[in-house]
């Protein structure tokens, strides 16, 4: 967009959607970046529904950085901290931006912290993770640890199925005593013997990833309704 249709397009309504994603490993059947594509996805249909600006994604977080997988890259909890309060002090002093709903997809306890943390002269943030939405009866699992199984594999057999290649996928049942060294939502290292991902994407499918799309986007509209 250019500077103009920015502008216009504030006027009508001061918010900006900005989504922020990582890039991590998700087991060997899944990109890096699947939580951005979750996020990115949602971005895009929230700015359509609510006619509301979107920013360029930030596609690096927080999150456990070993063992080391190839491709991942992780930023620690103050810098992710800082670089978003640049971002959002540039766009509410520079564009005038009021309003901001922050979308991420990472259970980690620093990548939140980082986000809710943020500072502003006087605009409303929002920070909406995908993964702390009760899913309930949607999912076979639930309550399962969200890293490469049946939610978010499910997620991106529906909303980009080129990029999941199942036939690579590895169920990795999860021990209570691993859950519990594991601690999932810290930066903590993936259980011993893990191939980067925990829980059953066997159980994912394409259907049940539409049906889940379509809740976190209807739950996430409900708050966004007369902001």
């Amino acid at each position: 967009m250019t500077p103009g249709a920015v502008r216009e397009r504030l006027q009508e309504r001061p918010g900006l959607v900005v989504p922020v994603g990582t890039t991590e490993q998700h087991g060997p059947h899944l990109p890096l970046g699947c939580d951005t594509t979750i996020v990115e996805r949602l971005a895009d249909d929230l700015s359509i529904k609510f006619a509301i600006l979107r920013a360029p994604t930030v596609e690096y977080g927080v999150h456990a950085s070993a063992p080391a997988f190839p491709g991942g890259a992780s930023l620690r909890r103050r810098t992710l901290h800082r670089v978003m309060n640049e971002l959002i002090e540039s766009w509410e002093h520079g564009a005038g931006v009021r309003e901001f709903v922050i979308l991420t997809a990472q259970a980690s306890e620093a990548h939140l912290e980082a986000l809710s943390t943020i500072r502003t002269d006087g605009a409303t943030v929002q920070v909406m993770d995908v993964f702390s939405l009760e899913f309930g009866p949607l999912l076979e699992w639930p309550g399962a640890p969200i890293q490469g199984g049946e939610l978010d594999t499910s997620l991106l057999l529906f909303l980009a199925p080129e990029q999941v290649r199942m036939e690579l996928a590895q169920d990795f049942a999860i021990t209570p005593e691993m859950l519990d060294r594991y601690r999932p939502g810290q930066t903590r290292r993936l259980p011993q013997g893990s191939p980067g991902s925990v829980g059953f994407p066997s159980l994912a499918s394409a259907q049940k990833g539409e049906l889940l799309y379509r809740f976190i986007f209807d739950r996430i509209s409900s708050s966004l309704t007369g902001a």
